[in-house]
């Protein structure tokens, strides 16, 4: 394989499909959207921390649910939008490093001086418990780990993702798309006897 078939092999295995990091995005989404407004709106349904004023602002809601909450949402987006693997992978550990932050946000507060995020309203101690986990550590949690899934996803070439990169190749320079059922079947063995060489390994006929 010449250098310039080695580039455009490389630049074959940065393209993913749309699809590959779609679920995970939205959920992204919606969990950061959630992080970032339910400090501002849990109050008119009971659940809130330190206050059940709504819209209350503070400088450690910024730092520690608002901030948090917007680099997942803007993660989510770069996975739901992105068809290049390295800009998928930016919004997987942006949505991971946020979610992380969801955890330990709180026990660095005091240390940062980012200032006090307070404690649950609620009087009974399940409430107070389901408040800590959907504001901070439950949230947290699932954030990061919906992150590394995705990331685990965009971490893998596979022979769909490129019969997808070639067909775009073909589709942009207008030719029709022919390939023979025997070079699938041979792409699938060789990832079949190892999959961490396909990117290098795998020869498309032009």
């Amino acid at each position: 394989m010449t250098i310039q078939d080695q580039q455009i092999e490389h630049s074959r295995t940065l393209r993913v499909p749309r699809t590959r990091g779609a679920v995970s995005g939205v959920l992204l989404i919606l969990l950061g959207a959630w992080g970032a407004l339910v400090p501002f709106v849990g109050p008119y349904f009971g659940y809130s921390f330190q206050s059940e004023q709504t819209w209350l602002w503070s400088s450690a809601r910024l730092w520690l649910e608002v901030l948090p909450g917007g680099v997942t949402t803007f993660g989510g987006l770069l996975l739901l939008l992105s068809t290049n693997r390295v800009i998928g992978s930016l919004g997987g550990w942006l949505a991971a490093a946020a979610g992380l932050w969801f955890i330990i946000g709180q026990t660095l507060a005091t240390w940062l001086r980012l200032g006090p995020v307070g404690t649950p309203v609620n009087a009974s101690e399940p409430a107070r418990a389901a408040t800590q986990l959907g504001y901070f550590y439950g949230l947290g949690a699932v954030i990061l780990f919906l992150a590394a899934f995705a990331l685990g996803r965009l971490a893998v070439v596979g022979v769909r993702d490129l019969r997808a990169a070639r067909r775009r190749e073909q589709r942009q320079r207008g030719t029709a798309v022919i390939r023979p059922q025997a070079e699938d079947e041979q792409i699938a063995a060789r990832e079949a006897d190892d999959p961490a060489t396909v990117p290098s390994r795998v020869e498309l006929s032009r």
